[in-house]
C-alpha cells in the first residue's frame, strides 16, 4: 500500500491523503475544504485507478478559480505516477 501526502494550492482544502493499492485508489482524505463535495469526491473515486481518476477529475474547476479540489486530486495522482515512472 502505498501511502500520498499533497498540500494543495489555490483551492480550500490544505492537504489530501491518498492510499493506493497498485493503481487502485483505497482511501482518499481531504483536510479542510468544503465537507460534504471533498467527502463525495473521495467516495465517488475508491475503487478506481489512478489513471481514471486524473481523466475524469483534472481540468475541474471552482467557480473563477483556476483549479478545483478535484483537479488538485488528480494533479496529486499525476505527480505520483510521474514520480514512479522516474524511478
Amino acid at each position: 500500500m502505498e501511502r500520498i501526502e499533497y498540500m494543495t494550492r489555490g483551492v480550500c482544502s490544505r492537504k489530501i491523503e491518498i492510499e493506493l493499492e497498485g493503481e487502485v485508489i483505497r482511501s482518499v482524505r481531504f483536510q479542510g475544504g468544503c465537507a460534504g463535495n471533498t467527502q463525495g469526491v473521495a467516495a465517488l473515486v475508491v475503487g478506481m485507478t489512478a489513471e481514471e481518476a486524473i481523466r475524469r477529475l483534472g481540468g475541474i474547476r471552482c467557480g473563477f478559480k483556476s483549479t478545483s479540489c478535484p483537479d488538485q486530486l488528480a494533479t496529486a495522482l499525476r505527480q505520483y505516477r510521474e514520480s514512479k515512472s522516474e524511478e
